[in-house]
């Protein structure tokens, strides 16, 4: 698995209740240009819309050998999923008030561009800083463990 793009930032904006790995519906400038390493998720989300799920926001560069004039960088793609796939995810979406988050983007060991989805549910500011101080903490954990390991 080659991993083109991660959403770092997602896991500081979200909580993620769970993933999906999804297909990715693509043109071969986008393809080729993927390979180069040339894309951006931050930016990123998934909607729901007449029984398919679109994702907005990825950029994907133009290829650079091309001889043809690119699509837009920022142009909606379609994720392939299956149909009681896509019936879950609405009714949680729906049912629930979570949003779909792309958190990594990479080629599978078959060469296939496949995308990871989060259903996640939006941070507070109060639980980020929760959470910036609990890594905090288990990091001068362990630093202590390991300054006494190194000690005796």
């Amino acid at each position: 698995m080659k991993v083109i793009v991660s959403n770092r930032k997602a896991r500081h904006e979200y909580t993620v209740i769970e993933t999906i790995e999804a297909g990715i519906a693509l043109t071969g400038t986008e393809v080729k240009s993927l390979r180069e390493g040339r894309a951006n998720l931050t930016d990123g989300y998934a909607v729901l819309d007449a029984g398919e799920v679109i994702l907005r926001g990825l950029h994907i560069s133009p290829y650079s050998h091309t001889s043809q004039t690119n699509l837009d960088p920022r142009r909606d793609r379609k994720l392939l999923l299956h149909k009681l796939e896509i019936r879950r995810l609405i009714g949680k979406v729906r049912e629930k008030g979570l949003t779909l988050v792309p958190l990594k983007l990479y080629f599978n060991e078959r060469g296939l561009a496949k995308v990871t989805l989060a259903l996640a549910k939006g941070k507070k500011s109060y639980d980020k800083r929760r959470d910036i101080a609990e890594r905090d903490a288990q990091r001068d954990l362990r630093r202590e463990l390991k300054d006494r390991s190194r000690s005796d």
